[in-house]
């Protein structure tokens, strides 16, 4: 097991040999130099929190899907930022949150995305018409095409998942 400087001595070559076209990529990606740069700099400190660095054959690949997920997530955020306002612009403004509860809201927002996104799409899909369509199990069955007892797998899996994000993180 590599000492704690020797990981970071690891991650800081990985850093100065490759940080620019780290950035280059996500500038094509985002379209925006300033983004690209935070997302490059949230890459390598997610490498400097995670577990040990691995023997790297192919950095930048390696780098690319720590990247390329963070860049996902920044979609999605944006998604959300851009749903929950349009949501309000249809509020009278003595009804809209103000600028502190608007915050708290989108980041509520951005974690129970996240924690969706660690399901897989059926469900996901499976969990959400339950809970934000109000549907019961043989509704969705037939909604989605499957057996009850698939539906009540899928919602034991979501729950166990969902669990562990708010209890075991």
């Amino acid at each position: 097991m590599p000492s704690p400087s020797s990981q970071h001595h690891a991650v800081e070559t990985l850093y100065v040999e490759h940080h620019n076209w780290v950035v280059q990529m996500l500038r094509r990606r985002l379209g925006n130099r300033e983004h690209a740069l935070d997302l490059a700099q949230d890459t390598f400190i997610r490498i400097l929190r995670g577990p040990e660095l691995p023997t790297l054959r192919e950095p930048r690949a390696y780098l690319t899907t720590i990247a390329s997920r963070l860049c996902g997530q920044y979609f999605r955020r944006q998604a959300l930022e851009r749903a929950y306002l349009d949501a309000l612009a249809l509020l009278e403004p003595e009804h809209q949150p103000g600028p502190e509860t608007r915050l708290q809201v989108l980041e509520a927002l951005d974690a129970v995305g996240q924690v969706l996104d660690g399901l897989g799409a059926r469900v996901r899909e499976v969990f959400l018409l339950s809970q934000l369509d109000g549907m019961t199990y043989p509704q969705i069955a037939e909604h989605m095409g499957l057996t009850v007892n698939v539906v009540q797998k899928a919602m034991l899996k979501a729950y166990r998942h969902c669990y562990s994000a708010v209890y075991e993180a």
